[in-house]
């Protein structure tokens, strides 16, 4: 498991919402493909597609197959989704280091 806070699959995310917020990929637009994606962060296709999956779930892209991922319509609703899931992906880390701290702390106990 990484030590890094941000996974590269959500740094991705991160990014892409970002340019999705800031105008850079409007409703509509096309994004790069798996493989430009791969490149671009120097990750595997599959850390993409984890990360496509997640913009998929928060109603931020769609996709279809053989022509690619788009950025969806804009809509407050979505981003209410996406802030769900994302504290929802905090609240499970938390929970998953607060189990390691506890079994580290009773094994030098």
């Amino acid at each position: 498991m990484s030590t890094e806070a941000t996974q590269p699959y959500q740094r991705i995310v991160q990014d892409v919402r970002a340019k999705i917020s800031l105008g850079v990929y409007t409703p509509g637009t096309k994004l790069p493909s798996t493989r430009e994606l791969a490149e671009e962060y120097a990750v595997a296709p599959g850390t993409v597609q984890r990360a496509l999956s997640e913009l998929r779930t928060a109603g931020l892209i769609y996709s279809h197959q053989g022509r690619g991922s788009f950025v969806a319509e804009a809509s407050s609703a979505r981003d209410d989704d996406w802030i769900a899931s994302a504290l929802r992906a905090l609240q499970e880390q938390v929970a998953e280091l607060t189990a390691r701290i506890d079994r580290i702390e009773r094994g030098s106990a």
